[in-house]
């Protein structure tokens, strides 16, 4: 299942992303999704990314667990 929601992009941002998915012959969502999906990917593997989430988890956590007092 997929959820839908709405992205504001720039207008040239927008016309440039038109333009590379009509060339590669797919629509604007399905570019916009592979490419969510590539970031996603590499940030998986930057340790800089993984080592401040696992603070913010953290911190997070610390701050439910106050909560839940």
């Amino acid at each position: 299942m997929a959820k839908q929601t709405t992205v504001r992009i720039p207008e040239e941002l927008a016309e440039q992303a038109e333009a590379v998915a009509r060339v590669k012959g797919t629509s604007v969502n399905a570019l916009i999704v592979e490419s969510l999906a590539a970031e996603i990917a590499r940030v998986r593997k930057d340790g800089d990314f993984i080592a401040r989430a696992a603070r913010l988890l953290k911190r997070d956590k610390a701050l439910l667990d106050r909560l839940g007092r």
